[in-house]
This record gives structure tokens, sequence and C-alpha cells, in this order.
């Protein structure tokens, strides 16, 4: 818990350091809001000694110096408003960014999947630390405004009276501090407590036509009364130490004032006014008892939901930085991409989809991966590039075993463009060279010609103009990540049916490009075009896997037989059929 509060003050504390111009901002029209606070006793000092003197037209001038002063706290307010506004949504965004890159560097590392807890956490956890930030920086800097004006003022008005005050306020400030510490742990333990009875309480429902088949209603009895227990002890120790608060404030705010009228006399006998003695009242009772009440009350509401919702957070934050560079052990793609004995099934009640697949792709080779639907080509397309991992057997980069990398290291070493292109809100030169950020324009023009991208190019206004996803077609974005694949410095590139938006001769024309890029090449293929164009040939058709050339093919199976019969006639990859 500890180390969670670390972290989680640590965030609130850096996105602060971040903004410094925006607070400084701030404080300059804090001085403002201030005003009031700081004239107050003062000038109803004045005008009471003015009243006092019979001077009835001195002391309305005096009030009537108050309330200009209230109009031009008034306009501060509203200026230091609009600048917290500033300082709280990019602080919202910076924990959208860190949970969004989290949840996808999570699911990207092998043997993960998305977890649907993240989405909770962007679209309603965030929320909360935002509300909770909001109210919990203006209760902060509402107090300090205050707190310091008034005490500005009691110095200015009879420096004698700071003696009363100070004291107990700072008694006050630390009391409430020791007692906030303990009343956030003691919430995220309520928190705990109430969704272990909420587990328990659904469980009970769900279930209990059984438990009373069963006779196990004393049990479940049982361990129902130990939840709400647990729930009414956490609720119980967060109210004595809410209670803290309330005697925070009484030794704050009403101590001192209580100290002044007790030695109102002596403050008089020595050279202190009645219009002191009620000035100083005034900082008490209009300035520091608010202001004190009302920290305690917000920082014991949105404070203790910003100090708890913030720690739930630091767990699915983006991880270190130092996770995310690194390379893991050298990589010589000499080898190129090599599987032994691979055994993966989607459960372990299912039938292996793929079942001892022995394969080598050397470094340059264009291989072709045909079948069926439901063949298992798009599995073995997530077995090399390492987003599934096998049940059995390796699968090796040059001589070294995809699940010995970590996912910025196989990242750099692998692409895998899906039948489904991704197109992202940005520039043309932005989407091109995302797997890139170095790639040169000599570079990215040539591939950019090379692919047949150029028409696509000029046609949405050229490099530095902003990618409109709606406006391009399918075979657009397809074009789109096909260039992004092939600036990328990986040495394997895996094209899932990356083309089945591209008509025939555009996807030759791509085809035979990244059969010259320098690596090795699988493309899981949807035309028996890309398969003739490919040095080798992979046939999947569930229970046998053949590899060979064309000419091997066709001599030696009769599903490729049909298969190319078929597109002959029809020009696509027929579905899977049963066998009798």
């Amino acid at each position: 818990m500890n180390a969670a509060t670390g972290s989680a003050r640590g965030l609130i504390v850096d996105s602060v350091r971040r903004r410094k111009r925006a607070f400084r901002r701030l404080a300059a029209w804090s001085a403002l809001e201030a005003l009031p606070a700081f004239l107050s006793g003062l000038l109803v000092s004045k005008a009471l000694n003015s009243f006092l003197d019979s001077d009835v037209r001195g002391g309305l001038q005096w009030l009537g110096v108050f309330a200009l002063s209230v109009l031009i706290g008034v306009w501060g307010t509203r200026r230091t408003l609009s600048i917290l506004a500033d300082v709280v949504e990019p602080f919202r965004d910076e924990l959208v960014t860190g949970v969004v890159q989290g949840a996808v560097r999570r699911s990207a590392r092998p043997g993960s999947s998305p977890h649907t807890a993240d989405v909770a956490v962007v679209t309603e956890q965030v929320e909360i630390v935002r509300e909770a930030y909001a109210a919990a920086l203006m209760v902060v800097q509402q107090f300090l405004v205050v707190t310091v004006s008034a005490l500005l003022g009691l110095l200015a008005l009879a420096p004698v009276v700071l003696l009363f005050v100070l004291p107990a306020l700072l008694v006050a400030l630390a009391l409430f501090t020791v007692s906030l510490r303990r009343m956030a742990d003691g919430q995220a333990e309520s928190i705990l407590a109430d969704e272990r009875l909420a587990l328990a309480i659904t469980t009970l429902t769900g279930g209990l036509r059984d438990i009373m088949a069963c006779g196990g209603e004393d049990s479940v009895a049982d361990a129902t009364e130990r939840h709400i227990a647990d729930h009414a002890r956490a609720t119980v120790a967060l109210g004595r130490l809410a209670a803290l608060g309330t005697l925070a404030i009484a030794i704050g705010s009403w101590l001192p004032m209580l100290l002044i009228l007790g030695f109102g006399a002596r403050l008089v006998e020595a050279g202190a006014s009645a219009g002191v003695i009620v000035g100083a009242a005034t900082y008490l009772t209009q300035g520091l008892q608010p202001a004190l009440q009302t920290l305690v009350h917000g920082l014991n509401g949105p404070g203790l939901w910003l100090m708890v919702a913030t720690r739930r957070m630091v767990g699915v934050l983006d991880p270190a930085p130092a996770e995310q560079c690194e390379d893991g052990p050298p990589v010589d793609m000499a080898g190129g991409l090599s599987l032994a004995e691979v055994t993966f099934a989607y459960s372990e009640w299912a039938d292996p989809v793929i079942l001892g697949l022995d394969l080598d792709v050397p470094c340059g080779e264009h291989l072709a991966v045909i079948g069926p639907s439901g063949a298992g080509k798009s599995t073995l397309a997530g077995l090399v590039t390492g987003l599934l991992t096998p049940q059995q057997g390796h699968v090796r980069l040059g001589t070294v075993d995809l699940r010995g990398l970590p996912p910025a290291a196989l990242a750099r070493r692998r692409v895998l463009i899906p039948q489904e292109a991704y197109v992202f809100a940005g520039t043309v030169r932005e989407n091109l060279g995302y797997l890139n950020d170095q790639v040169s324009p000599s570079e990215l023009d040539r591939v950019v010609d090379l692919l047949g991208a150029r028409a696509l190019v000029e046609r949405v206004g050229g490099y530095d103009a902003e990618l409109d996803r709606g406006r391009l077609s399918a075979g657009e974005r397809q074009l789109v990540t096909l260039v992004r694949a092939f600036v990328s410095p990986a040495e394997l590139v895996v094209l899932d049916e990356a083309t089945c938006h591209l008509d025939p001769r555009a996807e030759a024309v791509v085809e035979r490009a990244f059969a010259e890029r320098e690596g090795s090449l699988v493309v899981i293929a949807h035309r028996m075009s890309s398969a003739l164009r490919a040095d080798r040939i992979l046939l999947l058709d569930g229970t046998t896997i053949t590899a060979g050339t064309s000419r091997d093919l066709l001599a030696s199976s009769s599903l490729y037989r049909d298969l190319l019969g078929h597109w002959d006639s029809e020009g696509e990859i027929p579905p899977r059929r049963t066998h009798p």
C-alpha cells in the first residue's frame, strides 16, 4: 500500500511540476482573489472605529472599499477557475495516454490478451481522478489564498494576535495531515470490503437454489456475515478517522476565537481598540474557519477519492521506459525463420490447428501459404510473428526463440500486416513512417513509387496532409500499411491477405517489390496468383501440411490441383470443403 501511495503521489507531483507555468499564472491571479480576505478584517476594524468616533461617513467609505475589493476578488476567482482547466485537462490526457499505452503493451506481450478492465479504467476511473483532482486543487488553492491573506491581515492589524492563531492552526493542520493519510488507507479498505461483499451477495443469489439443495445454508451464511462484519468495521474505522477532521477545525479556528475573546480585556488594556478585536474575529470567522472547514471536507471527499483512484490506476499505466526499450539477445537473421515441432491449439480441449510443424524459411525466401478457409493460415501467421505462443515446439528468428525476445525487440524484427488495414489520425508521412521514424524523404519517395502509391499520396495532398480514413478505399488503406511495412527495419514481413482489396495487377507489383526486399517474406495468399509468384508454397489442409514448389505440389497434391483449377475458373481460393 505504501509503494502504491508513493507512486500515486509521484504521479500527481510530476504533473504539477510539468505545469509550472500554469501554476505561476494561477498564483498571480490568486493575488487578486485574495484581496477581500486580506482587507476584510482591516476595513471592518477601521469602519467600526469610525462609527465609534461618530464618523458615519468615514465608516461607510471603509465599507464601500470592502465591497469594491469583493468585486475585484470575484474577477480574480473567475480567472483562476479558467486557469485550473489548463492544469486539469492535460493531467487527464496524460492519464488516458498512459492507460492506453500500458494496455496495448500488455496485450502485445506473448501469451497476453486485451483486458476488459482497461476499458473501465479509461472510461470511469480516469474521469473519477480528473474530477477529484480538479476539486482537490480548487480546495487547496482557496485554502492557501484565504489563509495566507488572513494571516497577513492579522499581522498588519495587530501582530500580537498571531500568537493566539498561528500555533493552533499549525497543530490543526498537522493533526489533519496524519488523519488524512490514515483515511486514505481506510477508504481503500472500505471500497475493497464493499466490493468483496457485493461479490459474495452476487454469488449467493446466483447459486441460491444449489445452496438450498445441498444444505449449505449455514456455511454460506457464516461467510456472508464475515463479509458484512468486515465492511462494517471498515466503515466504523473510517467514521472515527473523519471525526479527527472535525477536531482539527475546532482547534484551528474556534480555539483561537476563544483565546482572543478570553484575553480581549488584556488586549484592550495593552492598547488594542475594539475595532482590532472585531477585525481579528472577522479574519477568524469569515476567513480561517470557512477555509479550514472547506479544506477538511474537500480533502475528506474528493481528496480521498483522488488518492484511492490514483493508487488503483498506477498498476495499469504505461510500463517504465526501461521495460519498453529492452533489446533482448542479438538476432542474426542469416538463419531466417524456422519452426521445429510446433503444435498449437486454442484451448486444451480443442484439436490442434497446427500439429508438429517443421518449417524453414531461409533469409531472402518468398513463401506463400495457401489452403481452404479454416485450415490455420492466420494461426500460422500469429505463430511466426510471436502473437501466439505454441504449446509445443519452438519458433526462431535466426537462432533466437521468439519467447526470448522482449516485445519491443520483436516488433523491430518482424512486421505483420493483416487484412484489415489500420490508418490512424495524423499526416500521410506519420502514417507511412510509423514503424520507422528515421526513414529519409528520398527512401520514402522510392518505396511509394515502387509499390504504386504515388497517385494516392498526390490525391490526398502530399506527405504533410492530414489523412482522413473515411476518404480512403479499402485498397488505399492497404497501400498505406504496405508502404509502412516496407520501410520498417523488420527482417521478416508477413502479409496475411494484406493485398486482398488491391486489383490483381497492383497486388503483383506489391508482392514482387516485397520479394526483392532484404529479408524473408511470408504471404498468406487469397489468390493463387500470389502462390505462383512465390519461391515455395506451404499448403495447409487442417490435417496435412505440404511444402514445395508449384510443380512439386501439382505432382503430389490433389488438393493443390483442385485449388488451382478452381482458381482458374473463379479467381479465388474456395472455402474449405468437408471430405467424407
